[in-house]
């Protein structure tokens, strides 16, 4: 088990040394490193010049091929996946079994089953089983101290986010009716040419879970819970097993109702939320990430100019970035509590997804909550539908 001493930076090990690590999240940990927050101790990758040219290049003492070795030499406080979702699971679940918390590129898992089954080996939930989830009630309180499981869903925070969901959740702007999700990107034949790419076992889905997983998540963060979804998905350019465009209805458990659009066939490419509410429009329009200036807020006829003006400062500008959602994390971990993108507060968009899914390929309204162990969706996105799963794994008898 790791044996964090109160006060002290977190052992850290970064599982994966490929582009993302090195581009997002090492960036993030050296500055959080140089506040004192977290130490990086390891390094692992299945490639072991990559990994031992890594380890080298920044400094870290310990590198090796094999994670179980490295958290049981190491013991670090810290996981930090940044491998390929078909193994997230087994990784993470390594992670948490050996004291470590957890924090996981997305996307967090190919499957709801494989989420819950990293939900199962938290601190926090104290023995539940995959098939029990992470809904329960000790789940959602977060019992307990860790270690848990979180997700990188880095568009959560920021000064932008924050200011804009507390105006929502304080009733600010008035109830939201109308919402808008765009992530409307472009990718070409050469970026599909990678082998892993584009496949379900791989890559775990395409736009709706790889490309629009941030834009959808942090629609579903400003607006609380959803009810149900009708999806709509297609397979236009590119030869792939998954889809390159999709589509959604939904309706949100306060009433209010959203579009939804995933593409990766846009040459105009964007990134945008739009909320309407009954004092305000809220639009969010950037592509990677966001700062303050990304985020309008157009006020309805007749709302006092100093109000609007409350409204639009959104103090000092802290881009949304790995580094924020770190700097959080960090806190969290020091503290006991369970990170805003771990457990429920982490399935809420992978069960989304999931019924998007099941939605556009079986052509049924999905409602939150209907896929649980037995659904076909429940351990794998695909759902074994005719036209979408590799031929090995469709089941004519489940689509009649």
């Amino acid at each position: 088990m790791s044996s964090h001493v109160p006060n002290a930076p977190l052992r850290t090990a970064v599982v994966g040394t490929g582009s993302i690590a090195r581009s997002s999240h090492l960036p993030a940990l050296q500055k959080l490193a140089a506040e004192g927050g977290v130490e990086v101790v390891a390094a692992v990758d299945v490639d072991g010049p990559a990994v031992r040219a890594f380890a080298e290049e920044f400094g870290i003492p310990h590198a090796s091929t094999d994670l179980d070795a490295t958290l049981s030499a190491v013991r670090p406080d810290l996981v930090v996946l940044c491998t390929p979702p078909a193994v997230h699971r087994e990784q993470s679940v390594a992670a948490l079994r050996a004291g470590a918390w957890v924090w996981c590129e997305k996307p967090p898992s190919p499957s709801l089953a494989d989420f819950d089954a990293v939900a199962a080996a938290e601190g926090g939930t104290g023995g539940q089983s995959a098939e029990e989830g992470v809904g329960s009630e000790a789940a959602e309180r977060g019992d307990g101290t860790g270690p848990y499981a979180s997700i990188v869903f880095q568009h959560r925070f920021g000064s932008g986010a924050r200011h804009v969901r507390a105006l929502l959740r304080g009733g600010a702007l008035g109830r939201p009716l109308v919402a808008h999700c765009q992530t409307t990107w472009y990718r070409d034949k050469a970026y599909y040419a990678v082998p892993w790419r584009g496949r379900w076992a791989t890559e775990g889905g395409g736009p709706a879970m790889g490309h629009g997983i941030h834009q959808t998540d942090l629609l579903l963060d400003l607006l609380g819970p959803w009810a149900e979804v009708r999806g709509m998905a297609a397979r236009l350019v590119h030869d792939v097993e998954t889809e390159d465009v999709s589509t959604a209805l939904v309706r949100f458990a306060d009433g209010a109702v959203a579009t939804l659009v995933n593409s990766v066939l846009s040459p105009d490419e964007v990134s945008r939320i739009r909320v309407d509410c009954e004092l305000a429009t809220i639009e969010l329009t950037h592509l990677y990430g966001h700062r303050n200036a990304d985020w309008r807020i157009t006020p309805a006829p007749g709302v006092p100019e100093e109000t609007v003006a409350a409204w639009r400062d959104f103090g000092a500008d802290e881009p949304s970035s790995h580094l924020a959602q770190l700097r959080v994390l960090v806190d969290d971990i020091t503290s006991g509590r369970r990170h805003t993108t771990s457990g429920a507060g982490g399935r809420r968009t992978l069960e989304f997804i999931t019924a998007l899914y099941k939605s556009a390929f079986t052509g049924t309204t999905v409602r939150a909550g209907d896929i649980g162990p037995g659904d076909p969706y429940y351990t794998e996105l695909h759902g074994g539908a005719p036209g979408w799963a590799p031929a090995a794994t469709v089941k004519e008898e489940d689509h009649v």
